[in-house]
């Protein structure tokens, strides 16, 4: 049966890529590190790093031990830091997943809300393209994420939070110089910019078969905000996204939006963990401060949605 000190020093290699570095890393001797990992690897049957001159190159079993041992680790460690709170303090750290538009509209209230309200709270906050935030859910990177669309997943837990419509993006002279709801049909025909594919594009929209035919169309597709942004506002084409997504630009009146119909485009976002880690009191208390951030913005009219 394996246990936690095998699963640290085992991590600690991997990690360093060297024996006598992770030995230095958790304080044993190298030779006593060696035989741990002899022991570890006559458990599972099958060799976890290939033996090298310059260090440890892990096998194909290392890497996928090495996933869970990560998330095995964790879990432990939020049960301690939980176990240790159990006077209901809120305190520990706590990583949250957020696409780029949910910390244009909340991230900056919910980084100060912490700081004042929960002080020993140490709040971690990744933002990303719109659903590259799944796989450091998956990876145990963050305790929770706001994503759109995510996949149906027996290892998710996952909370509709609100419904966006999208729209069409340009300049006028890609677009048109008008407000009025453009066709699917019409739209299809536009140099369309795009997410890159994968799970990013999934985020665009909770149609896949209307995903597919975008994807056939996009003339550029990319990973980047700032190029995105940038390319719109050049007239190198127009994107499939929300209002909230180029703000500013179109504040400044450098782009227009126009709404899609025939058939209108929307997407989910949920507020999702993962099933096989318990919530803390910390976690929990993030949790439900998101949810009430995402409402205050939508019913303030920051947040361009409709409340689940």
């Amino acid at each position: 049966m394996l246990d936690t000190r095998q699963l640290r020093y085992f991590v600690a290699i991997y990690e360093n890529g060297s024996l006598n570095r992770a030995a230095q890393e958790v304080r044993v001797a190298a030779s006593a590190l060696s035989q741990q990992l002899g022991h570890l690897e006559g458990q599972l049957g099958t060799p976890l790093f290939r033996r090298k001159a310059r260090g440890m190159e892990p096998t194909a079993a290392g890497l996928r031990l090495y996933e869970h041992a990560r998330s095995i680790l964790k879990a432990i460690e939020a049960a301690q830091t939980d176990l240790k709170t159990a006077d209901q303090r809120i305190a520990g750290q706590v990583a949250v997943g957020m696409s780029y538009s949910g910390v244009k509209a909340i991230g900056v209230d919910l980084l100060s809300t912490v700081l004042h309200d929960y002080p020993e709270v140490k709040l971690v906050l990744s933002e990303s393209l719109s659903g590259a935030a799944l796989p450091l859910l998956l990876a145990s990177d963050v305790d929770m994420a706001l994503i759109y669309n995510p996949p149906g997943d027996a290892n998710l837990r996952s909370q509709p939070v609100l419904e966006e419509s999208m729209v069409c993006v340009g300049r006028p002279e890609i677009i048109g110089d008008t407000d009025k709801p453009i066709a699917f049909p019409d739209l299809l025909e536009l140099p369309i910019i795009l997410v890159r594919q994968g799970i990013s594009a999934r985020a665009i929209m909770d149609d896949v078969a209307l995903l597919k035919k975008i994807e056939t169309r996009a003339i550029l597709q990319m990973n980047s905000v700032q190029a995105i942004g940038g390319a719109v506002e050049a007239g190198l084409g127009c994107i499939i996204g929300t209002r909230l997504f180029m703000q500013e630009q179109l504040a400044r009146g450098t782009v227009r939006a126009r709404p899609i119909i025939s058939p209108a485009l929307s997407r989910t976002l949920y507020l999702c963990n993962l099933v096989s880690r318990p919530p803390s009191y910390a976690t929990e208390a993030i949790c439900e401060l998101i949810l009430d951030l995402v409402r205050r913005a939508v019913k303030e009219g920051r947040w361009s949605a409709r409340l689940l």
